[in-house]
C-alpha cells in the first residue's frame, strides 16, 4: 500500500467513463491530472457488470432515485471504463476542480467537462439517458476511501516518488 508521504496527501478514484474511452480522450484527460501534480498510483481498464456497478453506485438510487440509478448503471455498462487511483495534496478537491460541474453545460471552460462534454441536464432528462459527462470522481474523502478500496487491492497500488513531489511541495 502506498504511504502518505506528503502532508495533506490523500487518495481519490477517477473513472474515465465509456464516452471518454469511445471518444479517444483518455490520454488528454489523464494528462490534466498529471499536469496538476496528481500521481497515478493504480490504473486498470474494466467492463462493469450489474453486480460491480451496484457496489460502486451503492447509494445512488437512494440519493437520486431509481430512474437515475438505472440510466447511470446502463450507461456505465455500455463499454469499458478506465479506473485510476490518484494521490496528491487535497486530491479529492483538486480532481473535482479539474473535472468541473456534474452537468457539462454548467461546467466552466478549462475543466474536463467544460471542454469535452456537451450534454445538458435538460437533454439528459428529456432523453432518459444518463448524463454523459466523461468522468466519475470521488465526491469526498470518505467516498474516496471506499471507492479506491473497491477498485484496487493494496497490492495494485504503487508507492513511488515523482518530480512534482520534489519540486512542487
Amino acid at each position: 500500500m502506498a504511504e502518505q508521504i506528503l502532508s495533506g496527501a490523500e487518495k481519490t478514484l477517477v473513472l474515465l467513463k465509456p464516452d471518454t474511452v469511445a471518444r479517444g480522450l483518455t490520454g488528454r484527460i489523464i494528462a490534466r491530472f498529471e499536469d496538476a501534480a496528481l500521481k497515478i498510483i493504480a490504473i486498470k481498464m474494466a467492463q462493469l457488470d450489474a453486480e460491480f456497478t451496484r457496489k460502486h453506485y451503492f447509494d445512488l438510487e437512494e440519493r437520486l432515485g431509481v430512474d437515475i440509478y438505472n440510466s447511470t448503471a446502463t450507461f456505465m455498462q455500455t463499454g469499458p471504463v478506465i479506473a485510476l487511483a490518484l494521490e496528491g495534496v487535497d486530491a479529492v478537491a483538486k480532481v473535482r476542480q479539474i473535472i468541473g460541474s456534474t452537468y457539462p453545460n454548467a461546467a466552466a471552460p478549462g475543466t474536463v467537462r467544460g471542454d469535452f462534454a456537451h450534454q445538458t441536464k435538460a437533454s439528459s432528462e428529456a432523453s432518459g439517458k444518463a448524463v454523459m459527462n466523461l468522468v466519475h470522481a470521488s465526491g469526498n474523502s470518505e467516498e474516496a476511501k471506499y471507492e479506491v478500496a473497491l477498485w484496487f487491492e493494496s497490492s495494485e497500488q504503487f508507492d513511488y516518488a515523482t518530480l512534482a513531489e520534489k519540486y512542487a511541495y
